[in-house]
């Protein structure tokens, strides 16, 4: 009898103990269920590592300049890498508005697709026109960009905004280190050719092009797609219900058919680009917006031009068919330093509104010092250096500019900001990019081209260190204007003390 009654006990317990791992693990599910903000962010993540663990990308100038492209350096500089520039600029505005027009996941999955396109040529196709036709399908990748970090927010609540933007920028500066140490590794310990990194970035981008077809589909979009726009309903404003979803209610987006369908014709799309244009113009009327937007763009312009040709520079330095090459390393270090200086500034208690002008006068200056140091060393250790200082200096600045341009806007007047702030530095890029590279404009040498781009930084500089010691100045006459009758005023009864001038 004791024994049987041990017997069902035992029995019940494993009934029990079988029924709670049960109901665990439809918890688990019920978490990773598509409309849960967890299952889009897993996802996207995975598309966003994978895609980024290329570790063949810091070797692309030394593979197009070997015997496996065989193409020579002013063939690689002024013929094959102009035309990204050209067809980002030509790609970048149509993808940012259809991008949300289609809501992100379709031009994920483009991206997805050129990235494979962009590899399999990198790996098979021979020769100046196939390789162009290369630059042209990876100036697409680039472009759908925007999809990328903007798909997320419009599948979770405002309440979870902060951690998957955070999540999902960390992972693609992990892809990015992991495949940069990786295929450093590679080529130092084990005789890996550039040939075979390439296969292993197509492996890896292949990879992120099929889980971007597990993202679920968005409901909603920015602009176009405003599901909560009754009367100017923000649906970020909107509370989240338990599995963190946006809590519609049942009146919201229910606008007249006469006043917005989305099926008639061009009405609604042509509307919201007036309304683009109108909140656009809003925006850039604050001079504040106006000039951190001026240092965006300027900026990023240079920044994209010393990136885009940096390689062919320390080819020239140190040939990579005569010794080895460190290009790996160097990127996931620049890389690594500028994440850390971007993660310090949160932490960093300062007046951005007064100093942030000169701080963007001091670090581009430091930047252009970089480059004319990397100009004129013929030390390619020396060089690596003068790349961190710079990758690390801008990195540090963008975020501070990323942060004074958010801070006082909505998340869609933000994200058209940035659409435009990096159209405006990828139409002076081009600019930049005919004049002094391509073969139709002055067609110059890779060392003339670093001198022009360390001059450029330097007038950048130049710009923002006598705007912000005029600032600095008219403030200080400004307090003391208003504290000269602060002692006793022409009555003998005590003035009134003077405000503090915060902002300008």
């Amino acid at each position: 009898m004791f024994k049987l009654r041990a017997s069902r006990a035992g029995q019940g317990r494993r009934i029990s103990f079988g029924r709670s791992a049960k109901v665990m693990m439809m918890d688990c599910l019920k978490k990773l269920q598509p409309q849960n903000w967890i299952y889009p962010t897993v996802i996207l993540c995975i598309y966003g590592f994978f895609s980024m663990l290329r570790p063949s990308e810091p070797f692309l100038a030394p593979y197009l300049t070997g015997p496996d492209k065989n193409l020579t350096i002013d063939e690689v500089t002024n013929k094959v890498f102009p035309v990204w520039t050209y067809s980002y600029l030509v790609i970048l505005f149509p993808v940012f508005l259809l991008t949300d027009y289609f809501r992100y996941k379709p031009v994920i999955i483009l991206q997805g697709l050129s990235y494979i396109i962009s590899w399999l040529l990198l790996l098979f196709a021979q020769g100046v026109p196939a390789m162009q036709i290369l630059e042209f399908f990876y100036g697409m990748v680039t472009a759908t960009d925007v999809a990328y970090y903007a798909y997320i927010y419009s599948v979770v609540s405002s309440d979870h905004y902060q951690r998957v933007t955070s999540y999902c920028r960390s992972i693609t500066l992990v892809g990015f280190t992991v495949g940069s140490v990786l295929g450093q590794l590679l080529v130092s310990f084990a005789g890996i050719s550039y040939f075979y990194l390439n296969a292993i970035s197509l492996s890896s981008v292949a990879v992120a092009f099929i889980s971007s077809f597990f993202l679920p589909m968005p409901k909603r979009s920015m602009f176009f797609h405003r599901k909560a726009a009754k009367a100017g309903t923000d649906v970020s404003a909107l509370p989240s219900n338990n599995n963190g979803t946006p809590n519609y209610p049942d009146n919201v987006g229910k606008v007249p058919e006469s006043s917005l369908d989305q099926n008639e014709d061009g009405k609604h799309f042509f509307k919201v680009l007036l309304q683009l244009c109108k909140d656009l113009k809003e925006c850039y009327s604050t001079k504040q917006l106006l000039y951190w937007s001026l240092w965006w763009a300027l900026a990023t312009a240079g920044y994209n031009q010393v990136v885009n040709y940096v390689q062919v520079l320390w080819d020239h330095i140190e040939p990579s068919q005569n010794s080895t090459v460190y290009n790996g390393g160097v990127e996931a270090v620049s890389t690594f330093v500028g994440a850390v200086a971007s993660f310090a500034v949160g932490y960093v208690k300062i007046n951005w509104d007064l100093a942030g002008e000169l701080a963007l006068g001091i670090f581009s200056a430091l930047d252009a010092g970089a480059l004319i140091l990397m100009d004129f060393t013929r030390n390619i250790w020396v060089c690596y250096a003068g790349y961190l200082i710079f990758k690390a200096s801008y990195m540090l600045l963008i975020t501070i500019a990323t942060f004074q341009i958010a801070v006082n806007l909505s998340m869609e007047r933000y994200a058209l900001m940035f659409g435009v702030n990096t159209f405006v530095a990828l139409a002076l890029q081009t600019i930049l990019t005919v004049i002094v590279v391509d073969s139709k404009g002055l067609n110059l040498g890779i060392i003339p081209q670093f001198l022009i781009y360390g001059c450029y930084f330097a007038v950048i500089a130049g710009i923002f260190l006598i705007r912000s010691i005029y600032t600095i100045i008219s403030i200080k006459l400004k307090k003391e204007s208003h504290n000269l009758p602060q002692d006793q005023s022409s009555d003998g009864e005590p003035s009134v003390r003077g405000t503090a001038y915060n902002q300008y």
